[in-house]
């Protein structure tokens, strides 16, 4: 049996430009691991078998696409320990599936040599869980340039009470109707200058917000410290990065009423 973490990430940034042929949207975004992290084992066996996570598809997927790609049967037991929370903008399931790609290819004689287009097939971020550190990541969001950026913060999480995350594809397409993807050229600009000029962590506040998404509760952790606070991905959960572990305890206690929270730090690797 292996076994291994399948960390979250954090979109430190997040421009989204417009639709392209394919009706994928263009990205630039800025990836971070922290250390919340689901737990991914996996065992040969003589079927597929996924458990621990009734809502699971995309790990089931990712094992029988690697299966196919190996030209052998399916034949791996999977067991998922959920500690990320679910559709909430921090890549659970795509770390899940990359995690469980990478453990069910190490068991493999021969492995398969490059796991990139399977993972790229299944989501536009799975790629970015096989790499080490921060990743600027841009076209689709499956092309991935390693970053160096200031790891020394605490993270904040807060998700709140009742928010329920609307479909991806609901969010783009609010996006697209209220022509968001207009200077999308220039905030893309606007963000490689400022990844230039991040040298410690307080530079982080140069980064722009969030293309797809906002929240009140951002300000909210400002308010009580966060240097840095913005909505992940397409939320609606909320981050705010802090100087010191005293700091995020007592952000996280002020808005413990109306969201729940979590307090890690950045990850280099799951």
């Amino acid at each position: 049996m292996s076994r291994a973490a399948a960390t979250a990430k954090i979109n430190l940034a997040l421009v989204v430009g417009p639709a392209r042929s394919d009706g994928m949207h263009e990205v630039a975004t800025v990836m971070q691991r922290i250390d919340l992290a689901d737990r991914i084992e996996i065992e040969e066996a003589d079927d597929l078998r996924v458990v621990g996570f009734d809502d699971d598809s995309l790990v089931r997927e990712a094992l029988t696409r690697l299966a196919a790609a190996a030209g052998v049967l399916p034949r791996w037991h999977a067991e998922i320990e959920k500690r990320i929370p679910v559709a909430a903008g921090l890549g659970g399931g795509s770390s899940d599936a990359a995690t469980a790609l990478r453990l069910a290819n190490d068991l493999l004689r021969p492995p398969v040599a490059d796991l990139h287009e399977i993972a790229a097939s299944l989501g536009a971020d799975v790629p970015f869980f096989f790499r080490s550190g921060p990743q600027l990541a841009t076209g689709t969001g499956a092309d991935l340039q390693t970053l160096e950026l200031p790891q020394d913060y605490w993270v904040v999480l807060a998700l709140p009470h009742g928010a329920a995350k609307a479909s991806t594809r609901a969010v783009y397409a609010s996006f697209d109707d209220r022509n968001g993807a207009a200077g999308f050229e220039e905030r893309r600009s606007d963000l490689l200058h400022a990844l230039d000029t991040v040298r410690h962590r307080r530079d982080l506040v140069a980064l722009p917000p969030n293309d797809l998404a906002s929240s009140p509760l951002a300000e909210r952790l400002r308010v009580h410290g966060a240097f840095r606070a913005d909505v992940s991905g397409a939320g609606p959960i909320v981050y705010g990065l802090f100087p010191r572990e005293a700091d995020a305890n007592a952000a996280a206690a002020a808005v413990e009423r109306d969201a729940r929270v979590w307090i890690t730090v950045p990850a280099w690797y799951g």
